[in-house]
Protein backbone atom coordinates (compact mmCIF):
# COMPACT_ATOMS: atom_id res chain seq x y z
CA UNK A 1 0.00 0.00 0.00
CA UNK A 2 1.45 3.49 -1.07
CA UNK A 3 1.92 5.34 1.97
CA UNK A 4 -0.20 8.78 1.91
CA UNK A 5 1.43 12.51 1.73
CA UNK A 6 0.15 15.10 3.59
CA UNK A 7 0.00 18.48 1.61
CA UNK A 8 -0.74 21.27 3.83
CA UNK A 9 -3.09 24.04 1.93
CA UNK A 10 -3.05 27.86 4.39
CA UNK A 11 -5.97 30.07 3.48
CA UNK A 12 -7.85 32.30 5.01
CA UNK A 13 -11.72 33.38 5.03
CA UNK A 14 -10.69 37.07 4.31
CA UNK A 15 -12.81 37.82 1.06
CA UNK A 16 -13.60 34.02 0.02
CA UNK A 17 -11.39 34.15 -2.77
CA UNK A 18 -8.56 32.56 -0.56
CA UNK A 19 -10.29 29.68 0.46
CA UNK A 20 -12.14 29.05 -2.46
CA UNK A 21 -9.03 28.60 -4.76
CA UNK A 22 -7.59 26.03 -1.78
CA UNK A 23 -11.02 24.10 -2.01
CA UNK A 24 -10.58 24.22 -6.10
CA UNK A 25 -7.54 22.39 -5.81
CA UNK A 26 -8.40 20.55 -3.05
CA UNK A 27 -10.96 19.16 -5.34
CA UNK A 28 -9.32 18.49 -8.52
CA UNK A 29 -6.60 16.62 -6.48
CA UNK A 30 -9.16 14.66 -5.06
CA UNK A 31 -9.84 13.42 -8.36
CA UNK A 32 -6.65 12.52 -10.05
CA UNK A 33 -6.32 9.43 -7.62
CA UNK A 34 -2.82 10.61 -6.68
CA UNK A 35 -1.65 9.75 -2.80
CA UNK A 36 -2.11 12.64 -1.41
CA UNK A 37 -3.73 13.75 1.76
CA UNK A 38 -4.90 17.60 1.02
CA UNK A 39 -5.05 19.31 4.69
CA UNK A 40 -6.73 22.83 4.56
CA UNK A 41 -5.15 24.95 7.43
CA UNK A 42 -6.73 28.14 8.52
CA UNK A 43 -4.05 30.49 8.89
CA UNK A 44 -6.64 32.69 11.33
CA UNK A 45 -7.22 29.61 13.57
CA UNK A 46 -3.75 28.57 14.23
CA UNK A 47 -2.48 32.25 14.88
CA UNK A 48 -5.83 33.49 17.22
CA UNK A 49 -4.20 34.07 20.22
CA UNK A 50 -2.40 36.55 18.67
CA UNK A 51 -4.76 38.28 16.81
CA UNK A 52 -4.28 41.68 17.94
CA UNK A 53 -7.59 43.21 16.07
CA UNK A 54 -9.22 40.52 18.09
CA UNK A 55 -8.05 41.80 20.74
CA UNK A 56 -8.80 45.28 20.54
CA UNK A 57 -12.12 45.29 18.59
CA UNK A 58 -13.51 41.98 19.44
CA UNK A 59 -13.73 41.19 15.81
CA UNK A 60 -11.15 38.96 14.05
CA UNK A 61 -8.82 40.14 11.27
CA UNK A 62 -10.60 37.93 8.83
CA UNK A 63 -13.61 39.19 10.20
CA UNK A 64 -12.84 43.07 9.75
CA UNK A 65 -11.67 42.62 5.99
CA UNK A 66 -14.99 41.28 5.34
CA UNK A 67 -16.86 43.90 6.81
CA UNK A 68 -14.70 46.31 4.80
CA UNK A 69 -15.63 45.03 1.65
CA UNK A 70 -19.00 44.44 2.33
CA UNK A 71 -19.56 48.36 3.51
CA UNK A 72 -17.30 49.64 1.05
CA UNK A 73 -14.97 50.99 3.26
CA UNK A 74 -11.65 50.77 1.43
CA UNK A 75 -10.48 54.45 1.10
CA UNK A 76 -7.32 55.00 2.17
CA UNK A 77 -6.36 51.10 2.00
CA UNK A 78 -3.30 51.54 0.14
CA UNK A 79 -1.96 53.84 3.52
CA UNK A 80 -3.88 50.98 5.58
CA UNK A 81 -1.62 48.23 4.48
CA UNK A 82 1.45 49.24 5.53
CA UNK A 83 0.28 49.50 9.20
CA UNK A 84 -0.93 46.13 9.45
CA UNK A 85 2.51 44.47 7.98
CA UNK A 86 3.64 46.75 11.14
CA UNK A 87 1.52 45.10 13.11
CA UNK A 88 1.98 41.44 11.59
CA UNK A 89 6.08 42.20 11.51
CA UNK A 90 5.50 43.38 15.26
CA UNK A 91 4.48 39.79 16.40
CA UNK A 92 6.42 38.57 13.58
CA UNK A 93 8.52 36.13 16.16
CA UNK A 94 5.49 34.85 18.31
CA UNK A 95 3.92 34.23 15.00
CA UNK A 96 7.15 32.16 14.10
CA UNK A 97 6.77 30.43 17.40
CA UNK A 98 3.69 29.10 17.19
CA UNK A 99 3.76 27.72 13.92
CA UNK A 100 6.71 26.17 14.57
CA UNK A 101 5.12 24.05 17.03
CA UNK A 102 2.02 23.40 14.66
CA UNK A 103 4.53 21.68 11.93
CA UNK A 104 6.53 20.11 14.40
CA UNK A 105 3.11 18.56 16.02
CA UNK A 106 2.67 16.83 13.07
CA UNK A 107 5.03 17.68 10.02
CA UNK A 108 3.68 17.82 6.46
CA UNK A 109 5.13 16.74 2.79
CA UNK A 110 4.69 19.91 1.57
CA UNK A 111 2.46 23.45 2.46
CA UNK A 112 1.06 25.70 0.39
CA UNK A 113 0.27 29.08 1.12
CA UNK A 114 -2.33 30.79 -0.64
CA UNK A 115 -2.27 33.68 1.49
CA UNK A 116 -0.11 37.15 1.43
CA UNK A 117 1.32 39.09 4.04
CA UNK A 118 2.18 35.97 6.27
CA UNK A 119 4.67 34.11 3.48
CA UNK A 120 7.86 34.89 6.11
CA UNK A 121 6.66 33.86 9.08
CA UNK A 122 4.95 30.67 7.29
CA UNK A 123 8.45 30.31 5.60
CA UNK A 124 10.81 30.71 8.72
CA UNK A 125 8.30 28.11 10.52
CA UNK A 126 8.59 25.53 8.32
CA UNK A 127 12.13 25.55 8.23
CA UNK A 128 12.49 25.44 12.00
CA UNK A 129 9.57 22.86 12.63
CA UNK A 130 9.90 20.54 10.00
CA UNK A 131 13.43 21.15 7.88
CA UNK A 132 13.50 20.19 4.32
CA UNK A 133 9.53 20.43 3.77
CA UNK A 134 9.13 22.41 0.49
CA UNK A 135 7.42 25.64 0.88
CA UNK A 136 5.20 27.02 -2.50
CA UNK A 137 2.95 30.30 -2.29
CA UNK A 138 0.43 30.40 -5.02
CA UNK A 139 -0.40 34.02 -5.96
CA UNK A 140 -3.94 34.29 -6.20
CA UNK A 141 -3.51 37.75 -7.13
CA UNK A 142 -2.66 38.18 -10.89
CA UNK A 143 0.67 40.04 -9.78
CA UNK A 144 2.46 41.00 -6.20
CA UNK A 145 1.90 44.26 -4.81
CA UNK A 146 5.23 44.61 -2.46
CA UNK A 147 6.90 44.97 -0.42
CA UNK A 148 5.69 42.07 2.14
CA UNK A 149 2.38 41.06 0.42
CA UNK A 150 3.00 38.01 -1.61
CA UNK A 151 6.85 37.81 -2.42
CA UNK A 152 9.81 37.40 -0.10
CA UNK A 153 13.25 37.10 -0.56
CA UNK A 154 13.77 33.29 0.31
CA UNK A 155 14.72 30.18 -0.47
CA UNK A 156 10.90 28.89 -1.90
CA UNK A 157 8.87 28.01 -4.72
CA UNK A 158 6.26 30.69 -6.34
CA UNK A 159 3.18 29.94 -9.03
CA UNK A 160 2.29 32.47 -10.57
CA UNK A 161 -0.77 33.14 -13.12
CA UNK A 162 0.21 35.62 -15.00
CA UNK A 163 3.32 37.33 -17.14
CA UNK A 164 3.62 40.31 -14.51
CA UNK A 165 3.88 38.06 -11.37
CA UNK A 166 6.57 35.88 -13.16
CA UNK A 167 8.38 39.10 -14.03
CA UNK A 168 8.18 40.44 -10.27
CA UNK A 169 9.72 36.72 -8.93
CA UNK A 170 12.65 37.48 -11.57
CA UNK A 171 13.19 41.23 -10.36
CA UNK A 172 13.34 39.16 -6.53
CA UNK A 173 15.89 37.32 -8.27
CA UNK A 174 14.15 33.92 -7.86
CA UNK A 175 15.87 31.27 -9.44
CA UNK A 176 14.10 29.45 -12.75
CA UNK A 177 13.88 26.40 -11.17
CA UNK A 178 11.44 28.16 -8.39
CA UNK A 179 8.98 29.82 -10.07
CA UNK A 180 6.20 28.55 -12.35
CA UNK A 181 3.45 30.27 -13.85
CA UNK A 182 0.23 28.91 -15.03
CA UNK A 183 -2.55 30.26 -17.36
CA UNK A 184 -4.50 32.23 -15.05
CA UNK A 185 -5.94 31.82 -11.93
CA UNK A 186 -7.28 29.36 -10.15
CA UNK A 187 -11.17 28.71 -10.65
CA UNK A 188 -13.79 26.23 -9.53
CA UNK A 189 -14.13 22.90 -10.67
CA UNK A 190 -17.56 23.96 -11.97
CA UNK A 191 -16.30 26.50 -14.03
CA UNK A 192 -15.50 24.07 -16.14
CA UNK A 193 -17.87 21.14 -16.17
CA UNK A 194 -20.59 23.60 -17.13
CA UNK A 195 -22.75 22.50 -20.40
CA UNK A 196 -24.59 24.73 -22.28
CA UNK A 197 -27.26 25.56 -21.53
CA UNK A 198 -29.91 27.32 -23.21
CA UNK A 199 -29.80 30.85 -22.38
CA UNK A 200 -33.31 31.77 -23.27
CA UNK A 201 -34.62 29.26 -20.96
CA UNK A 202 -32.23 30.06 -17.91
CA UNK A 203 -33.34 33.80 -18.01
CA UNK A 204 -37.13 33.24 -18.42
CA UNK A 205 -36.23 30.88 -15.12
CA UNK A 206 -35.24 34.03 -13.85
CA UNK A 207 -38.36 36.13 -14.85
CA UNK A 208 -36.22 37.58 -17.37
CA UNK A 209 -36.80 38.82 -20.81
CA UNK A 210 -35.24 36.21 -22.74
CA UNK A 211 -34.26 38.66 -25.57
CA UNK A 212 -33.05 41.32 -23.86
CA UNK A 213 -29.17 42.21 -23.03
CA UNK A 214 -28.44 41.35 -19.98
CA UNK A 215 -25.82 42.29 -17.21
CA UNK A 216 -24.75 40.19 -14.13
CA UNK A 217 -23.47 42.23 -11.33
CA UNK A 218 -21.42 40.76 -8.38
CA UNK A 219 -19.31 42.27 -5.53
CA UNK A 220 -18.11 39.00 -4.35
CA UNK A 221 -19.54 36.87 -1.11
CA UNK A 222 -20.30 40.03 1.26
CA UNK A 223 -22.07 41.50 -1.68
CA UNK A 224 -21.35 45.69 -1.60
CA UNK A 225 -23.51 48.96 -1.14
CA UNK A 226 -22.36 50.19 -4.67
CA UNK A 227 -24.70 48.00 -6.05
CA UNK A 228 -27.94 49.94 -4.92
CA UNK A 229 -26.61 52.88 -7.07
CA UNK A 230 -25.58 50.24 -10.22
CA UNK A 231 -28.85 49.46 -9.79
CA UNK A 232 -30.66 52.84 -9.75
CA UNK A 233 -28.21 53.90 -12.61
CA UNK A 234 -28.67 50.75 -15.05
CA UNK A 235 -32.41 49.92 -13.53
CA UNK A 236 -33.66 53.31 -14.93
CA UNK A 237 -31.80 53.61 -18.37
CA UNK A 238 -32.97 54.34 -21.26
CA UNK A 239 -31.39 51.56 -22.48
CA UNK A 240 -32.67 48.67 -23.33
CA UNK A 241 -31.12 45.54 -20.93
CA UNK A 242 -32.09 43.53 -17.82
CA UNK A 243 -29.81 42.72 -14.35
CA UNK A 244 -28.95 39.80 -12.74
CA UNK A 245 -27.60 40.94 -9.37
CA UNK A 246 -26.12 38.50 -7.00
CA UNK A 247 -25.53 39.71 -3.36
CA UNK A 248 -23.97 37.33 -1.29
CA UNK A 249 -24.43 37.21 2.28
CA UNK A 250 -25.66 40.92 2.27
CA UNK A 251 -29.50 40.58 3.35
CA UNK A 252 -29.76 43.98 4.13
CA UNK A 253 -28.78 44.82 0.54
CA UNK A 254 -30.97 42.57 -0.62
CA UNK A 255 -33.95 43.52 0.67
CA UNK A 256 -33.35 46.98 -0.83
CA UNK A 257 -32.66 45.43 -4.50
CA UNK A 258 -35.91 43.67 -4.35
CA UNK A 259 -37.84 46.31 -3.09
CA UNK A 260 -36.71 48.73 -5.80
CA UNK A 261 -38.91 49.96 -8.23
CA UNK A 262 -37.14 50.40 -12.00
CA UNK A 263 -37.76 50.86 -15.55
CA UNK A 264 -35.48 47.54 -16.19
CA UNK A 265 -36.40 44.23 -14.98
CA UNK A 266 -33.80 43.60 -12.14
CA UNK A 267 -33.62 40.01 -10.83
CA UNK A 268 -31.91 39.79 -7.29
CA UNK A 269 -30.44 36.56 -5.76
CA UNK A 270 -28.60 36.11 -2.89
CA UNK A 271 -26.00 34.04 -1.63
CA UNK A 272 -25.60 31.13 -4.19
CA UNK A 273 -22.65 28.68 -5.11
CA UNK A 274 -23.92 28.57 -8.44
CA UNK A 275 -22.39 31.50 -10.30
CA UNK A 276 -21.40 29.73 -13.61
CA UNK A 277 -25.33 28.82 -13.87
CA UNK A 278 -26.00 32.70 -13.47
CA UNK A 279 -23.21 33.73 -15.66
CA UNK A 280 -24.49 31.72 -18.56
CA UNK A 281 -27.45 34.01 -18.57
CA UNK A 282 -25.27 37.37 -18.51
CA UNK A 283 -24.03 39.00 -21.58
CA UNK A 284 -21.49 40.95 -19.93
CA UNK A 285 -20.67 41.07 -15.78
CA UNK A 286 -20.19 44.19 -13.46
CA UNK A 287 -17.90 44.30 -10.43
CA UNK A 288 -14.74 44.84 -8.43
CA UNK A 289 -11.96 44.10 -9.96
CA UNK A 290 -11.29 41.05 -8.00
CA UNK A 291 -8.80 38.78 -9.51
CA UNK A 292 -11.60 35.51 -8.97
CA UNK A 293 -14.64 37.30 -10.36
CA UNK A 294 -12.85 38.90 -13.14
CA UNK A 295 -11.37 35.38 -14.30
CA UNK A 296 -14.60 33.82 -13.59
CA UNK A 297 -16.53 35.81 -15.64
CA UNK A 298 -14.12 35.85 -18.77
CA UNK A 299 -14.27 32.20 -17.93
CA UNK A 300 -17.53 32.32 -19.01
CA UNK A 301 -17.01 34.66 -22.10
CA UNK A 302 -17.90 37.79 -20.22
CA UNK A 303 -16.67 41.13 -21.17
CA UNK A 304 -16.04 43.17 -17.89
CA UNK A 305 -17.51 46.29 -16.24
CA UNK A 306 -14.71 47.23 -13.16
CA UNK A 307 -13.52 50.37 -11.82
CA UNK A 308 -10.30 51.71 -10.71
CA UNK A 309 -9.98 54.36 -8.17
CA UNK A 310 -8.80 55.56 -4.53
CA UNK A 311 -11.15 53.19 -3.14
CA UNK A 312 -9.90 50.23 -5.06
CA UNK A 313 -7.78 47.30 -2.56
CA UNK A 314 -4.27 48.44 -3.80
CA UNK A 315 -3.49 44.63 -4.38
CA UNK A 316 -6.81 44.44 -7.34
CA UNK A 317 -5.66 47.88 -9.22
CA UNK A 318 -3.04 45.74 -11.61
CA UNK A 319 -5.96 43.62 -12.32
CA UNK A 320 -7.92 46.91 -13.97
CA UNK A 321 -4.99 47.63 -15.68
CA UNK A 322 -4.58 44.06 -17.16
CA UNK A 323 -8.40 44.10 -17.94
CA UNK A 324 -7.70 47.48 -20.27
CA UNK A 325 -4.62 46.47 -21.85
CA UNK A 326 -6.06 43.28 -22.98
CA UNK A 327 -8.83 44.79 -24.22
CA UNK A 328 -11.33 42.09 -22.34
CA UNK A 329 -13.65 45.35 -20.64
CA UNK A 330 -14.30 48.86 -19.63
CA UNK A 331 -12.51 49.99 -16.43
CA UNK A 332 -14.41 53.68 -15.20
CA UNK A 333 -12.80 55.58 -13.11
CA UNK A 334 -16.45 55.14 -10.81
CA UNK A 335 -19.51 53.72 -11.07
CA UNK A 336 -21.03 57.40 -12.22
CA UNK A 337 -20.81 56.78 -15.53
CA UNK A 338 -22.07 52.71 -16.02
CA UNK A 339 -24.68 53.62 -17.89
CA UNK A 340 -22.37 54.94 -20.62
CA UNK A 341 -19.82 52.39 -20.54
CA UNK A 342 -22.47 49.62 -20.87
CA UNK A 343 -23.87 51.69 -24.41
CA UNK A 344 -20.21 51.99 -25.36
CA UNK A 345 -19.46 48.09 -24.78
CA UNK A 346 -22.57 46.68 -26.31
CA UNK A 347 -21.80 48.55 -29.99
CA UNK A 348 -21.60 45.38 -32.21
CA UNK A 349 -18.41 46.03 -32.98
CA UNK A 350 -16.56 46.63 -30.04
CA UNK A 351 -18.58 43.98 -28.18
CA UNK A 352 -17.68 41.49 -30.66
CA UNK A 353 -13.85 42.47 -30.56
CA UNK A 354 -14.07 42.07 -27.12
CA UNK A 355 -15.86 38.68 -26.78
CA UNK A 356 -12.52 37.23 -29.72
CA UNK A 357 -9.99 38.39 -27.36
CA UNK A 358 -12.36 36.42 -24.77
CA UNK A 359 -12.28 33.62 -26.56
CA UNK A 360 -8.85 33.15 -27.09
CA UNK A 361 -8.21 32.76 -23.46
CA UNK A 362 -7.60 29.41 -22.08
CA UNK A 363 -7.38 29.48 -18.06
CA UNK A 364 -6.80 25.54 -17.21
CA UNK A 365 -4.37 27.33 -14.04
CA UNK A 366 -6.61 24.28 -11.15
CA UNK A 367 -5.69 21.64 -13.67
CA UNK A 368 -1.87 22.76 -13.69
CA UNK A 369 -0.80 23.67 -10.54
CA UNK A 370 -0.78 19.79 -8.81
CA UNK A 371 1.10 19.07 -11.81
CA UNK A 372 3.85 21.45 -10.89
CA UNK A 373 2.86 20.37 -6.95
CA UNK A 374 4.27 16.98 -7.97
CA UNK A 375 7.44 18.59 -9.97
CA UNK A 376 8.48 20.22 -7.05
CA UNK A 377 8.19 17.30 -4.39
CA UNK A 378 10.51 15.07 -6.95
CA UNK A 379 12.75 18.03 -6.85
CA UNK A 380 13.23 17.70 -3.34
CA UNK A 381 13.39 13.72 -3.27
CA UNK A 382 16.17 13.92 -5.76
CA UNK A 383 18.21 16.49 -4.02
Amino acid sequence: MVQQQRLDFIYFDAGGGHRSAALALQSVISGLGKSWDVRLVNLQDVLDSLDIFRKITGIRLQDIYNLVLAKGWTLGSTLLLPCMHGVIRLYHRSQVKLLTEFWKSDPPAMVVSLVPNFNRALFESLKAGSPGTPFVTVLTDLADYPPHFWMEKQDQYLICGSDRAREQAQEFQYGKDKVFQTSGMILRPQFYDTATACQRDLRLECGLDPDRPTGLVLFGGEGSNVMLSIAKSLGNSAQDLQLVMICGRNESLRQKLSSLQTKNRIAVQGFTKDIPRFMQIADFFVGKPGPGSISEALKMGLPVIVERNAWTLPQERYNAQWVAENGFGVVLPDFRNIEQAVADMLKPSVFTAMKARIAALDNRAVFEIPVILEKILHQQRTH
